[in-house]
């Protein structure tokens, strides 16, 4: 490879963001954060001013737009971002290589496999003679395309993800270490049909926990550069959904061999995956809510988790929640507190807001996007705190209504911190219960929670899979295929790209 310059030019570009296919919210431009320039170089930790990887090469920030999680992205949108992306790419390059950072479960509307089509834009842009190296989560889906299109790939190891940045540095430094040296390694492909969402893979519990830990040290291999598997999104349905397995590297043998070996243990265990946490319905989380002395005793209301692709504005919980007897009236008189976070609906926020701290107020709020378990509700209460200029929020109130607290806000934004509650004056830690939209608690939650149990609701991610109905999947699929469809068992023999 013929370098550029003295030090290496590397490219970061990228579109992430995480699609659930069976939410009706569509992800349009107020979803993303576009960075460009230095503002998007340094948005990696180990890329900041006077890190060592930093000074390696010369890096070049050209555009990634990120989003939370959210619904099928406009198309529009997309292919806007897309032809920026590969427009800039062929007026600041040449580049030695390219890092591309995408999440893998982007859906955009009109397309089956977005990533691969981005990742397409991006070779025909810098050559056939840059690096590629593609950084991802590890609830993407890999499919032959992406994998082949891309020289080097790798994802996190870690659900809930506490890896992201150790993983994108990862994919930077061995991008880095292959302009140097070798060149592009080789890759052992295969996919494996299982499909199940993060809080059935946790890597806090068997089985993941050994997987991942095997994953970690087939990486460190000699004759290989790196290793990695992939759960897949079960929210989407799409024939590049299901887990994968990518071992990378130069001795054919080894790289082929520890990728079928990795992708028959994940095959074999696909009947020992369990949701992280012990789960229930509504009517089973509060009982045993209401039995326990637990403080705070932290509730996940999965089905409409925004970090995972809901749409955020399922009222379902809510309106069982305001009917609650237990939570009728505050602790003071006798009832038990309770924290729900949260529900967007920006004309409601805003009446809320115009009332003020103080106020009595009646609002319907709710199921403006997906009203498909359930319609609006009504929220009656007194107005206990408002924020207005919230960078991801907007409009952020909370209106007590008996125990309960309901935060309100006038866009999705998730409830992962601790801080994100004392910010707005409520104390999460001397709550009774706290209902979050999320599923696998976040390490904060999952420290600050006394305990926590997995709501089984409907929504956009619900947890029942079967529910979704999936439809596109272009095969048979655990666990959404009987047994007797997989014959003898699937054919896991990797592909070397």
């Amino acid at each position: 490879m013929t370098r550029t310059n003295q030090r290496p030019r590397i490219a970061i570009c990228g579109m992430a963001i995480e699609s659930s296919t069976f939410s009706p919210h569509r992800s349009g431009w107020e979803a993303f954060t576009l960075l460009r320039g230095n503002e998007l170089v340094r948005r990696y930790p180990f890329l900041r001013d006077g890190a060592p990887l930093r000074r390696e090469a010369e890096w070049v920030g050209v555009l990634r737009a990120g989003a939370l999680p959210g619904g099928a992205v406009l198309t529009d949108v997309y292919e806007t971002v897309r032809a920026e992306i590969g427009l800039a790419l062929e007026a600041q390059g040449p580049f030695d290589g390219v890092l591309l950072d995408v999440h893998g479960a982007m859906a955009v509307l009109g397309y089956t496999d977005a990533e691969a089509d981005l990742a397409r834009t991006v070779r025909a842009a810098v050559g056939p003679d840059c690096l590629v190296s593609a950084s991802t989560d590890l609830h993407g889906n890999v499919s032959r395309e992406l994998a082949a299109t891309v020289d080097l790939i790798a994802c996190h190891r870690m659900t809930p993800h506490e890896d992201d940045d150790e993983a994108r540095e990862r994919a930077a430094t061995n991008l880095l270490r292959r302009i140097d040296g070798a060149g592009r390694p080789r890759k052992a492909w295969v996919q494996v049909p299982v499909l199940l969402p993060g809080e059935w893979t946790s890597t806090r519990v068997e089985p993941a926990r050994g997987i991942y830990e095997d994953v970690a040290r087939v990486g460190a291999l000699e004759g290989v550069l790196d290793a990695s598997v992939w759960v897949g999104y079960a929210w989407a349905d799409e024939p590049r959904c299901r887990a994968a397995v990518v071992v990378m590297g130069d001795d054919d043998v080894v790289i082929a061999r520890e990728a079928e070996r990795l992708a028959r243990r994940y095959w074999d265990a696909r009947g020992e995956f369990e949701l992280v946490a012990p789960a229930g319905t509504y009517e089973e989380c509060i009982k045993a809510v209401l039995a326990s002395d637990a403080r705070p005793f932290v509730l996940s209301d999965s089905g409409d988790n925004p970090m995972a692709g809901g749409a955020g504005d399922v009222t379902w919980t809510l309106a069982r929640l305001l009917a609650e007897p237990a939570f009728a009236n505050p602790p003071e008189v006798g009832g038990r507190s309770a924290i729900y976070a949260s529900l967007p609906d920006p004309e409601a926020a805003r009446a809320v807001a115009d009332a003020g701290v103080g106020a009595v107020v009646e609002v319907t709020a709710g199921a403006r996007v997906d009203a498909g378990p359930a319609g609006p509700v009504t929220l009656r209460g007194v107005v206990e705190h408002v924020h207005e200029g919230d960078p991801v929020a907007g409009i952020v109130c909370v209106v007590a209504a008996g125990g309960l607290k309901v935060i309100l806000t006038e866009r999705r934004r998730p409830f992962h911190l601790e801080s994100d509650f004392t910010a707005i004056g409520l104390d999460p830690r001397g709550t009774d219960v706290v209902v979050v939209k999320i599923g696998n608690l976040e390490t904060e939650l999952y420290d600050m929670a006394d305990d926590w149990m997995l709501m089984l609701t409907p929504g956009g991610v619900d947890q029942d899979l079967l529910r979704l109905r999936h439809t596109n999947l272009g095969g048979p699929v655990h666990p959404f295929a009987p047994p007797e469809a997989f014959g003898d068992g699937p054919n896991l023999t990797p592909e070397l790209l």
